[in-house]
């Protein structure tokens, strides 16, 4: 193994030893702030230890079969074992050099997903309800947590938007792949001639931002209050719960009325706010790497259209990867596994051959 390699690895494996001890500490435990970084830092760091393990464990097998060499008895099983020990070596090897990859900061975070109707006037809406609903499934198969913030209802039915953070393990790991235009074929419902029509909707994952990632002016805000629109009858709101934040240097504004609560609502959409703010950071740095990548997988172009939904060929094509599945009612019902599987895939291989020099 380079030596290089070797000092970075056994710095990375001292590291999560001592991170185990401080975070057995009094003085760290009363610290939520410390104990709550410390302990991220000791689970993302928790699979490369493990590996220096197993190839640390690889090195003292290989050095006790080299000794058995000398012995003419036990000479061919210790040469057997040494040819399936280099081959273990060789692929754990590759395995740490994975591992090793500047991992992406926001990975563990929870995420605000929006999702807009694009083109396609009220097919659209009806397309952005189905994504949803097939994100909604996702995240119940991961058992994540979907706390609903804004949503603006179609006349005949579906979304024209809406939003909600996701709350769970790794959201943003798994989902940040799927910014981007998502276009669908199909027959809608209210065509009488069976001519298949084409939509689009727009899908922003955004990591979701603490304060400490994102410090805003209050003067920089102008923030509205007023009446959330209710179904009727004893429903309708009758306060002036519902909240409109707009960030004046930016021009983004959010809305929020979800809550009852005009609190509630403010802290909402104050969330909502600091998470699009980090998500135009995002967005900046990326747009500035993407030139330099062989593939757009992970730029998050907004205006890229990422994936085709065809329902009359039963089919789900990703155009990023060129990856195309079938059974679309099940990836409809959040069935998405293989395709983020094979998205992280991809980027990953990128990342690598980036690291390692290649064009």
């Amino acid at each position: 193994m380079d030596p290089a390699l070797r000092a970075k690895l056994e710095s990375i494996a001292e590291r999560h030893e001592e991170l185990g001890v401080m975070l057995c500490a009094p003085e760290i435990a009363q610290d939520k702030t410390r104990l709550l970084a410390l302990s991220r830092e000791h689970a993302e760091i928790a699979p490369l230890a493990a590996a220096i393990a197993r190839y640390r464990d690889l090195e003292t097998r290989t050095r006790d079969a080299d000794e058995l060499l000398a012995d003419p008895d036990l000479r061919d099983m210790a040469e057997s074992d040494l040819r399936d020990l280099k081959q273990q070596r060789g692929e754990l090897e590759g395995e740490l050099q994975k591992l090793l990859l500047p991992k992406d900061p926001n990975d563990s975070r929870d995420v605000v997903l929006e999702i807009r109707a694009g083109t396609g006037g009220e097919e659209a809406a009806l397309f952005a309800a189905d994504l949803w609903r097939m994100y909604t499934r996702f995240a119940e198969r991961q058992r994540w947590s979907v706390e609903p913030l804004a949503m603006s209802e179609a006349g005949a039915g579906g979304f024209r938007e809406i939003s909600a953070m996701i709350h769970g393990r790794d959201v943003y790991a798994l989902l940040k792949f799927e910014s981007g235009v998502h276009r669908v074929q199909r027959v809608p419902a209210t065509e009488a001639q069976g001519r298949i029509h084409t939509s689009t909707a727009t899908v922003a994952i955004m990591p979701e931002a603490e304060e400490v990632d994102i410090q805003i002016n209050p003067k920089d805000l102008e923030v509205q209050f007023m009446r959330a629109s209710g179904a009727g009858g004893q429903s309708v709101n009758t306060t002036d719960s519902a909240v409109r934040i707009t960030h004046v240097p930016t021009g983004l504004a959010v809305h929020c009325m979800q809550e009852k609560s005009q609190t509630k609502n403010r802290e909402l959409a104050m969330k909502l706010l600091r998470s699009r703010l980090l998500d135009r950071e995002i967005q900046r740095v990326q747009s500035e790497r993407a030139a330099q990548r062989r593939s757009q997988v992970g730029t998050g172009d907004r205006s890229e259209k990422i994936r085709t939904y065809n329902f009359p060929q039963d089919r789900v094509s990703d155009h990023r990867i060129g990856l195309t599945r079938h059974a679309i009612d099940d990836f409809m019902d959040g069935d998405i596994d293989d395709v983020i599987a094979a998205l992280r895939a991809s980027d990953e291989a990128d990342r690598l051959a980036e690291a390692q020099g290649q064009p």
